[in-house]
């Protein structure tokens, strides 16, 4: 069976969003283009990294000598997305993600992989390298320009920051309801 492939190359909104208290929150990759919404799940460190790899991209293209692209230093005001989700269908679980840069578009695009379950292969000698599966049955295409893709990156970073208080003493996260501190011995 073919992969079906949720591509969006200029669209409308692409957001990190969560549903869930600190502490026990999901985190969403939103991408919404006119009526087309995909919503997948990923990991909070997954989100974090990959706000930090765009700014990195665009970073890198901003010291580009003779660069033709004109990238943002800072997030274009009017790009600023502080809107709730929308309503949220999981597609698929994000397992691996790619991220890249297309010259002839002047976009960032990332893509995104179902996480797949690497027991369920029936061929031992065919190992799924970091949870890829060639014959995956869909993945997220996303290309956006640069401005969106800061806007992007700075939106993700304080939607990651904006978890759990973390503890003064052990550094550990605390729950609203408690926290038992444990201290390093010295």
């Amino acid at each position: 069976m073919p992969t079906r492939v949720h591509e969006f190359i200029w669209p409308d909104r692409v957001i990190v969003g969560t549903m869930g208290l600190p502490g026990s929150r999901t985190f969403y990759l939103q991408v919404r283009a006119g009526r087309q919404i995909v919503s997948i799940a990923f990991e909070k460190q997954q989100a974090a990294l990959l706000a930090e790899k765009v700014d990195e991209i665009l970073d890198q293209l901003m010291a580009l000598e003779g660069n033709p692209f004109s990238v943002p230093g800072s997030t274009p005001i009017e790009l600023v997305d502080n809107d709730q989700l929308e309503a949220v269908q999981e597609q698929f679980r994000t397992g691996a993600m790619g991220l890249g840069w297309d010259p002839t578009t002047a976009q960032v695009v990332i893509k995104a992989y179902p996480i797949t379950d690497v027991d369920d292969n029936d061929d031992e000698d065919v190992e799924s390298p970091e949870g890829i599966d060639p014959d995956a049955d869909e993945m997220l295409l996303v290309s956006m320009p640069v401005g969106s893709a800061r806007a992007f990156a700075k939106r993700t970073r304080e939607i990651v920051a904006a978890g759990r208080p973390m503890c003064l003493l052990c550094g550990y996260p605390m729950d609203a309801d408690g926290h038992t501190c444990t201290l390093p011995e010295n």
